[in-house]
């Protein structure tokens, strides 16, 4: 018993920073791209430049995930990033 729950102890964390790294990264990616669109320059470029910067938006944010001391932190480092994006892209997406 106390080895079943000292390898749930070992695998939580390391299964929901793998959770924050595909679905936290591709979520903070697709807003990016979605909120370059406030920018004010002509929408192809915005366009362009979303699509472009949300590949190095994911690469980072995979990095971030596994880099910071705990999976509470990074769950609460993407969570506060995506919400300060949300209005831009509702912006932008208009």
């Amino acid at each position: 018993m106390t080895s079943l729950v000292h390898r749930a102890r070992s695998t939580v964390p390391l299964i929901s920073r793998i959770v924050a790294a595909l679905v936290g990264g591709y979520a903070l990616a697709a807003l990016v791209s979605v909120a370059v669109l406030a920018l004010p320059i002509g929408r192809p470029q915005a366009v362009l430049v979303g699509q472009l910067a949300s590949f190095a938006v994911y690469a980072g944010a995979v990095i971030w995930v596994f880099a910071v001391r705990s999976a509470a932190k990074a769950w609460t480092g993407l969570v506060v990033v995506v919400l300060a994006l949300l209005p831009l892209a509702w912006w932008g997406a208009r």
